[in-house]
């Protein structure tokens, strides 16, 4: 889960960083108004979006008084960020900056470890500096079990050479966002800038943080965290049923069981598509390994709520759960639906291999369900959900 700046940073402050001044969010420019009001200085507003190059975008701009922080705020509100729409704003004391620098903790895991990213040379894209000057940002791997004490701290400050006038309080810095990272269970936290200021304080004037939601479970404050008003509201349906959705773009329905196996589906749809006009993924569904009629239920309910799906393809290999256990899932999930009047009326394509493929076969043979065919390899049944979803 990514953060909002403002959460960030209070989650920042909970942990001891230091983040300036204060904060305020605003939901339109009258409140933005109020805020600059409250502070009585100049004052930036900042839009909030979860996504980089708002500052390019126009979506961060510095207000004099009260009345210019209103207008700057109604030029922010509703702008389009990289497809993210502007629904609130940050507001802020502006703040005297010396020197802009660059720091994260990240997951890294390609080498299996926890990763340190620092430069003395803040404030720009980090990619487009990791591109042209890679050795000005230093990468630092960190041991899981030895973690960032104030002489590992010190030892990323120098590798990214902050200047030694602030060196030491930077690795002060520099423990506290680790302890953020490690408490709060993140795979990623990001101050960019982290800046100094003319008394030689380190302030982190900004703040990403990305959560791992599979340890919600020992956070239960974090769900105070999600934006429901943001919230994809299908992706926010299948996470009330416990199921592993993510919304695409496309327009033929994916479940199936196992991660590998539903990954694997997506390429074979995308790549049948390219053949029936760019016809492409509409989801990502994993039911796991216990495919039971309410698990199937709830998966095909959601999918078929989905108004960009023409055609819906069921792919399962059985292992664990047998793919006769699988097909009577699908007739009582067909009936399931039928008693809460969410007539299946959208064609789905059903392919079973593995234990029991036989049987399960037969099961819907059998049963007749409207809209329901079968076919045995999974390449043929992609192409045959893809042609389905043009017709």
């Amino acid at each position: 889960m990514d953060l909002y700046e403002y959460q960030a940073k209070d989650l920042f402050a909970r942990h001891g960083v230091p983040v300036g001044p204060g904060q305020r969010i605003a939901d339109d420019a009258d409140a933005a108004a109020a805020a600059a009001a409250e502070f009585g200085v100049p004052v930036v507003v900042k839009a909030q979006v979860k996504t980089g190059g708002r500052g390019k975008a126009g979506g961060v701009k510095l207000a004099d008084d009260p009345a210019d922080a209103r207008t700057k705020a109604e030029a922010i509100l509703g702008l389009d960020i990289k497809g993210h729409i502007v629904r609130r704003v940050l507001v802020t004391p502006a703040s005297d900056i010396a020197e802009e620098y660059y720091f994260s903790f990240l997951l890294d895991r390609a080498n299996r470890t926890f990763l340190a990213m620092a430069s003395a040379e803040g404030g720009m894209d980090i990619e487009q500096l990791a591109v042209e000057r890679p050795d000005a940002l230093a990468r630092v791997a960190v041991d899981a079990l030895a973690g960032v004490d104030l002489v590992k701290a010190r030892e990323i400050v120098a590798a990214a050479r902050f200047p030694e006038a602030v060196a030491e309080k930077a690795a002060e810095v520099v423990v506290k966002l680790w302890e953020t990272f490690v408490s709060e269970d993140a795979t990623l936290v990001e101050v960019n800038p982290l800046v100094r200021d003319p008394r030689d304080a380190i302030v982190a004037l900004d703040g990403k943080v990305t959560l791992d939601e599979n340890a919600s479970f020992r956070h239960p404050g974090h769900a105070e965290l999600v934006d429901i008003a943001a919230e994809d509201p299908l992706e926010a349906a299948a996470k009330a049923k416990d199921l592993n959705y993510v919304k695409l773009d496309g327009q033929v329905g994916i479940i199936g069981n196992g991660a590998g196996l539903v990954m694997s589906t997506l390429d074979v749809v995308a790549y049948a598509g390219e053949e029936f006009g760019g016809m492409r993924p509409a989801n990502f569904l994993d039911i796991g390994g216990g495919a039971s009629a309410e698990v199937m239920a709830n998966g095909l309910e959601i999918i078929l709520s989905d108004p960009d799906v023409r055609s819906v393809f069921v792919n399962v290999f059985g292992g664990i759960t047998a793919c006769d256990a699988v097909a009577n899932g699908i007739v009582q999930a067909f009936q399931l639906l039928d008693s809460r009047g969410d007539t299946v009326s959208k064609p789905i394509v059903v392919r079973l291999d593995g234990n029991n493929a036989a049987e399960g076969r037969g099961i819907l043979t059998d049963a007749g369900l409207p809209g329901l065919s079968q076919v045995d390899t999974m390449d043929a049944a992609a192409r045959r959900a893809v042609e389905l979803a043009v017709t």
